[in-house]
């Protein structure tokens, strides 16, 4: 299938390793003209050589802090004059730590909200404008399964991503009459680092071992292991494609199965 992205302009943010990376890697290699993200400045332009020198893309890497306020605006625009306009946004951020209700005082609460909601909101708001130009605008917004199914010791990710998810489909019904498409996806357990710092911290928690750990959590998944980040990647392309032009307003599940309710 030709998902029609051959010289589409992408920013994928908090996207110098993990799943924002594998996505945009994997939009490089269907001929996107990429702009990745990270904390890092070293981190965020190896990350953009490695896809420049794997795919023969052209590939830009801007370094900011997406839970900042003042960020947004910054990023799209550096992204924007470096790709030459914005067809497709894909908003994400690092997880909230770890723990259970109590110990998490307002301030760490403030901060959840600021990385892991109103980051999607200040860079969706800040690339508006950029999207309107184009003639396929996508935005995908990455969340997390646990927004319909939560884990525990994950109050913060469990409380703040539900509301991306209400985000997104706002907006689908909003701006769907400007043809400008939103899409949310939802992995599920993937291979990353991130999986890797939840696992020490159970670990931690039950004196057990992270391969103990891991080892319960992966039977819970029915396909009977873990999500590797490229068909994560897979996914979340396909969203943003033209291919996909007649879904909106979707939170996609990428998580093996192991979300158990019917919708």
């Amino acid at each position: 299938m030709d998902l029609q992205l051959n010289d589409k302009r992408a920013f994928v943010a908090g996207s110098s390793r993990g799943l924002g990376y594998a996505a945009a890697s994997a939009l490089a290699r269907e001929g996107c003209k990429i702009a990745i993200n990270g904390r890092d400045e070293d981190k965020v332009k190896a990350a953009a050589e490695k896809i420049v020198h794997e795919t023969g893309t052209q590939a830009y890497g801007f370094a900011g802090d997406v839970s900042n306020e003042s960020t947004a605006d910054s990023l799209i625009h550096s992204a924007v004059e470096s790709l030459g306009g914005l067809d497709i946004l894909i908003t994400n951020a690092g997880g909230p730590p770890s723990g259970s209700f109590e110990v998490f005082d307002e301030a760490t609460w403030q901060n959840a909200v600021d990385m892991s909601f109103m980051s999607h909101v200040r860079l969706i708001r800040a690339a508006l404008p950029y999207l309107r130009k184009s003639s396929t605008p996508s935005v995908l917004t990455m969340t997390s399964y646990t927004v319909k199914q939560p884990v525990p010791y994950l109050v913060l990710s469990n409380s703040i991503r539900a509301a991306t998810v209400g985000l997104t489909k706002s907006l689908a019904l909003e701006l769907g009459k400007e043809n400008i498409r939103f899409n949310c996806i939802m992995p599920g357990w993937t291979e990353t680092e991130r999986i890797i710092d939840l696992m020490a911290f159970r670990a931690k928690n039950n004196n057990t071992t992270i391969e103990e750990e891991t080892a319960k959590q992966t039977a819970e998944i029915p396909l009977g292991r873990m999500g590797r980040p490229e068909e994560f990647a897979n996914a979340a392309v396909f969203l943003v494609s033209p291919a996909a032009s007649f879904i909106h307003g979707v939170a996609l599940a990428v998580d093996g199965g192991i979300i158990k309710g019917t919708f």
